[in-house]
């Protein structure tokens, strides 16, 4: 007998839930690589059986927004043919993920023979092969350079391993145990989830599991549109430019949306955007859609569960075979440059019409780098492979937060500089705040990136780092000013090499140093108009000098004081 009401409907809802997170801690805390159980990339989800989206755990953005294209990829594949204990693997990105390094489990749970869900993990390995240690490689030009291609196919059998298949993975890895091993965690942290499932059928019957499911996605879609309607309608559109150095192209990419908001629909359209590039920026069309589904969250409801339901009254448009919208070979192994501009060009459309929900522009760039070899002391293999923070855009009143990771990696944490120097041959040289190129000015001011330098203590390491929103920095509203956009400089023999944008597998030796600035975000609001009590915190804290505060904003700081008459006068004389 099927008894659903609004105590049921909670408990089950929240098991679900709960089933998420016991899975996402369980990954993190068996996983072989830094970059899951330090850095938390990777991201997991449970469906329903036809693949819409009722839980997630919090994870990367960029990963959540594409599980339910990977659970609906493997039951189009797969129909009738799926048993329990089956386990799925997928990384092939066109339709339903970002890059390969990205690979996707996808384990089935059964009640009674009948499929009722379906467990998803997606995580980053930190090797899949290709021509590029780390896998990942700015200089690719189709997506065979980039690593071994899982087209949905079973990794276990009915609960059996599937040797072959994991056979020619672990030979096509540069790291074959780090695979391994997060390989067997993932697939392991699937089942306690699945365990989780089964124990709320159990106890509440399969029917009601089933009706719960059904009632997320419906309450989902209801508080959606009821969000709606708060928002301003009609259509909205913003322009940009992905730099060239990094889209191997002679100009810069560019990169548009038009955004009509009505009562009932939410509609994103990328047309007109760039064709696809032969550089391994271009975004998967279900990570594209990932990325204006971060925006319409922080708009409607950040603290809504993001179900199916909820965003079922977005649509996403963009034109086969564009940048948004890549087709096989295109590479995409750096997809975050183009994924992050989808988000934040829905952003910059909107920001200054909901001022209260949306800031300036961040420094968007992953600034992702990959520092990796043979360790002399040991003899094995070591990789670090991560994002960087940087600064954010100050809002309509605060200043932008500092040390962020860019819009697309969400969750993810900056793993430990201890962690790295004790397992290791580098040392992490400098780790502070960047104040030596700034933040865009305002009334607000962005929040600061960071200054990281890699020191290698081997004989020789491979270094990998790509670095975008250099020559189109991050913008400023209402008269703030935009942020210095992000550099990287590189020292090798003890000599200054200059400011490099990529290097794939770059040979750097004992003693060399990369040296990484990322950028501070965009100002809100003109500098002038900046509280000089602001401005000198800034100083006494060091953030600002005192040029840059009689210079960019017009206060006088004598005596670690502001002089008041002095401020007023050059102020006055600045606006004129």
């Amino acid at each position: 007998m099927i008894m659903l009401d609004l105590f049921t409907l909670e408990i089950i809802k929240n098991g679900l839930v709960v089933a998420n997170e016991e899975m996402f801690q369980a990954f993190a805390r068996t996983a072989k690589s830094p970059v899951i159980y330090e850095v938390l990339d990777f991201a997991v989800g449970i469906t329903d059986a036809n693949g819409n989206l009722v839980a997630q755990a919090p994870g990367v953005p960029a990963f959540s927004g594409v599980l339910d294209f990977a659970a609906r990829e493997v039951i189009e594949k797969w129909k009738n043919e799926l048993k329990p204990g089956d386990i799925i693997v997928s990384n092939v990105p066109y339709d339903s993920g970002t890059h390969l390094n990205d690979v996707t489990l996808a384990l089935p749970v059964f009640s009674k023979g009948d499929m009722i869900a379906m467990v998803l993990n997606k995580g980053h390995w930190s090797e899949v092969g290709g021509m590029a240690f780390g896998s990942w490689n700015p200089n690719s030009t189709e997506i065979y350079q980039e690593g071994i291609m899982l087209p949905c196919v079973k990794l276990y059998s009915e609960g059996k391993p599937n040797k072959d298949v994991i056979d020619i993975i672990m030979e096509n890895s540069r790291l074959p145990d780090y695979t391994l091993g997060d390989m067997e965690a993932q697939a392991a942290s699937m089942k306690v989830a699945s365990r989780r499932i089964i124990k709320l059928v159990e106890k509440y019957g399969v029917d009601n599991v089933k009706l719960a499911m059904e009632k997320l996605l419906e309450d989902g879609e209801k508080l959606s549109i009821f969000k709606l309607k708060s928002l301003p309608k009609g259509e909205f559109e913003a322009e940009d430019y992905i730099d060239a150095a990094i889209a191997n192209t002679e100009k810069p990419v560019y990169v548009k949306a038009r955004v009509k908001i009505t009562d009932e629909e939410f509609i994103v359209d990328f047309t007109g955007s760039e064709k696809q590039v032969m550089s391994p920026i271009n975004s998967p069309f279900p990570a594209t859609v990932s990325g204006v589904r971060e925006t319409y969250m922080a708009i409607t409801d950040p603290h809504a569960y993001p179900n199916g339901g909820f965003f079922k009254p977005l649509k996403v448009k963009a034109e086969k075979g564009s940048v948004f919208y890549p087709v096989k070979p295109a590479p995409t192994s750096t997809d975050w440059e183009a994924i992050a501009f989808a988000t934040e060009l829905v952003w910059k459309a909107l920001a200054p019409h909901i001022p209260e929900k949306l800031p300036a522009g961040h420094f968007l760039s992953i600034v992702a780098t990959i520092v990796g070899g043979i360790n002399d002391r040991t003899g094995e293999p070591f990789a670090i492979v991560e994002p960087q923070p940087g600064g954010w855009g100050a809002s309509s009143n605060s200043d932008g937060t500092s040390c962020l990771v860019a819009c697309g990696d969400g969750e993810t944490y900056i793993a430990s500089s201890e962690v790295y120097e004790k397992n290791f041959p580098i040392m992490v040289e400098r780790y502070m705040l960047n104040t030596e190129t700034g933040v865009g000015a305002g009334k607000y001011r962005g929040g600061f990136g960071v200054i990281r330098e890699y020191r290698i203590l081997n004989s020789q390491a491979l270094v990998t780092i790509q670095v975008g929103r250099h020559d189109y920095p991050p913008w400023g509203l209402k008269g703030g000013l935009p942020g210095p956009g992000n550099k990287v400089f590189i020292y090798k023999d003890g000599k200054n090499k200059g400011e490099i944008r990529r290097i794939s597998a770059d040979v750097f030796r004992k003693g060399d140093l990369i040296s990484i600035l990322t950028s501070g975000g965009g100002g809100y609001g003109n500098p002038l108009e900046r509280d000089p009590k602001l401005v000198l915190e800034d100083y006494m804290n060091g953030l600002i000098s005192v040029s840059d505060a009689l210079n960019i904003y017009g206060v006088v700081i004598e005596d670690k004081n502001v002089n008041i008459e002095k401020t007023e006068l050059i102020r006055r004389k600045m606006r004129a």
